[in-house]
């Protein structure tokens, strides 16, 4: 694939979300074979270099959604790297505890009670990383 413009501009915006300790990780960890390596690819074009760079909304904003859709959509493992995204982007842990359970009335106590485990576990990790 011809790493063009939107996969650089991808690649920078995905490197800012995730810091580089993380984006690093899951590229030696999780893109490191040729099927995965297509899918990250795509990603950091259609994904960071196109919907986060978009005007209108700042990237704290766009955190939170992301944060939602994963938890009304059942994304654990996407969850896990969204809650690390927001958190960097200023979001804190009350704030993000706090927009999950509002999330309840409208997609449901059982998705909910799992983002919920999910971010106590994320919280817990990024607290010792401190």
């Amino acid at each position: 694939m011809d790493k063009g413009e939107l996969y650089k501009k991808g690649s920078e915006m995905r490197r800012e979300l995730m810091g580089g300790a993380m984006a690093d990780q899951m590229a030696t960890s999780v893109y490191n074979d040729p099927l995965m390596e297509k899918f990250g690819d795509w990603t950091r074009e259609a994904v960071f270099g196109l919907l986060w760079t978009r005007p209108g909304l700042d990237l704290k904003t766009r955190a939170l959604i992301t944060v939602i859709t994963d938890t009304a959509t059942a994304a654990w493992p996407e969850l896990r790297i969204h809650l690390r995204m927001a958190r960097r982007q200023g979001w804190t842990e009350d704030e993000l505890g706090e927009a999950l359970l509002h999330t309840a009335g409208y997609i449901g106590a059982p998705s909910v009670r799992e983002a919920l485990l999910v971010a106590k576990e994320v919280f817990a990790e990024l607290r010792a990383e401190e």
